[in-house]
């Protein structure tokens, strides 16, 4: 069975705030000659681990909504500068925009059962792909596609 993870993208008003702060990630990374693997830390290591590593994606919750998801890859246990474990929640770098789903505020991470996950738009509809983001959520919403 597979499970994912819901994250909220803190500092991000828009998918394309996440991807403008992923390219400075990378481009620091690059200027270190290291290679950039799309990672996040948390303070908790999920219990349901090899759910979420069976296919488990992280859906990211912006402006209150999910809009975007990365596949979840691997999970690490890494220790902070501070002596603390926390879990590094390693994704593929391609976001996937996905259908609009409200979520309310919350901390941390929440599991996303995978018969509860919106659909990736790829598979919704191909028209409005050049649409402000805010605009082709509106339209989904009310069933243009």
């Amino acid at each position: 069975m597979t499970v994912h993870l819901v994250k909220l993208c803190v500092g991000a008003d828009s998918i394309d705030d996440l991807e403008r702060y992923r390219g400075r990630v990378k481009a620091a990374a690059d200027a270190r000659g290291e290679t950039w693997q799309s990672t996040h830390v948390t303070r908790m290591f999920p219990k349901r681990a090899g759910e979420i590593l069976n296919g488990g994606s992280l859906y990211w919750v912006i402006k209150r909504v999910i809009q975007v998801r990365q596949r979840i890859v691997d999970l690490k246990e890494v220790i902070g500068d501070d002596g603390i474990k926390r879990c590094a929640i390693v994704m593929d770098n391609e976001l996937v925009r996905t259908a609009p789903a409200a979520r309310r505020p919350f901390q941390g991470w929440r599991y996303l059962n995978a018969e509860d996950a919106p659909r990736d738009l790829s598979d919704l509809a191909t028209g409005g792909a050049n649409l402000p983001d805010e605009l082709r959520r509106k339209l989904l919403e009310i069933g243009a596609w």
